[in-house]
């Protein structure tokens, strides 16, 4: 079983066969992962945690095999907002809420969620629900990476279920 284990930064090489799969938002984030290549074989990606594969992403290994990573359709809601205002609106909203958004040309699109689809329709801007590829805007999805401002709340409460009165 071909595992990949690191991101191309170059261009793939002229004439390398490469394999590829195409996987939801919530799998290109997970960093391992046990997968089927659209040619039908058994791989595995084990990379860094915290990487989001993008969409056309190249992984490739010691073995130089190379996996194109493609981003699959997926429930999403998407809001077509032709007015700025209401636009900005919509993503201040739900940037407060700290989801995954992307933000297009006149279109914002999340995962598809009624709740968030509610209070949307609450500001006037009304959702479609399709399958679509999922490309949220980088970096407020990735827990602890680049993440310095202060929320406001004390991070030295345990959470963790350890270290619980015991002398160490």
């Amino acid at each position: 079983m071909k595992i990949f284990t690191k991101v191309l930064e170059t261009e793939l090489p002229q004439g390398a066969a490469s394999e590829s799969i195409s996987l939801s938002f919530d799998d290109r984030k997970r960093g391992r992962l046990k997968i089927i290549t659209d040619n039908g074989n058994d791989a595995g990606i084990q990379i860094e945690r915290g990487q989001v594969l993008r969409h056309g992403t190249v992984l490739t290994n010691d073995a130089n095999d190379y996996l194109l990573i493609m981003a699959s359709n997926e429930k999403v809601s998407t809001a077509y907002v032709e007015n700025k205002t209401l636009f900005a609106r919509g993503c201040y909203h739900l940037g407060n809420r700290h989801v995954p958004l992307q933000i297009g040309e006149g279109f914002l699109r999340f995962q598809e969620d009624y709740v968030l689809d509610d209070m949307l329709h609450g500001l006037g801007i009304h959702v479609k629900h399709e399958e679509a590829p999922f490309e949220p805007e980088n970096g407020a999805y990735a827990p602890g990476e680049g993440h310095s401002h202060n929320h406001g709340h004390s991070h030295d409460h345990d959470t963790d279920g350890h270290h619980h009165g015991h002398s160490h």
